[in-house]
């Protein structure tokens, strides 16, 4: 108890206001750090809300199969495809239907017969673009259940923008 008591007649010796207590304490660093931050993320600007880019409107077009090969998504252009006389913009699908995509041959054409037999050859798209559009008559009964499975798909997940006239039906529209 002699430590005690010397240590207690040391600081009662001492003279008022020359208490050994300092500010800069870590505990204290720690907390003037954490009122600053909590203070600057309160009172900081904050940017304004970015609103979403708008997307271009859509017009409704009456295509031919010459007016609409050109959307077959080379050097940038949007990509449509047809199915069933609809014009679907499958754009947003470009690494599926664009250049060098499993179904590009498909881009700015009509994609019915290919998709209902579910081949990829050249030989399904129709030849003759200043004939008549093909009718698929001759298709079955699980080739148009295919069809129509993949008309259902993309009217879920693309814009229909113009439907597809054969080039002799086109002045009648």
């Amino acid at each position: 108890m002699d430590y005690v008591e010397q240590r207690v007649a040391q600081e009662a010796a001492k003279p008022a206001g020359t208490t050994d207590t300092t500010l800069f304490t870590p505990l204290n660093i720690l907390l003037l750090g954490a009122l600053l931050y909590t203070a600057y993320v309160l009172l900081r600007p904050s940017p304004p809300p970015a609103l979403p880019k708008e997307e271009p409107a859509v017009v409704f077009k009456t295509f031919t199969p010459h007016t609409l090969l050109p959307f077959n998504g080379e050097d940038g252009a949007p990509v449509y495809l047809a199915v069933r006389g609809r014009v679907f913009d499958v754009t947003k699908g470009r690494n599926f239907y664009g250049p060098g995509g499993p179904y590009a041959n498909f881009a700015g054409r009509d994609a019915s017969r290919g998709l209902a037999k579910g081949s990829f050859d050249e030989e399904m798209l129709t030849k003759d673009l200043d004939g008549p559009l093909d009718k698929l008559g001759d298709l079955g009964p699980d080739e148009l259940e295919a069809l129509q499975g993949w008309e259902d798909r993309f009217l879920e997940k693309y814009l229909v923008v113009g439907k597809l006239v054969a080039v002799v039906d086109a002045g009648k529209e």
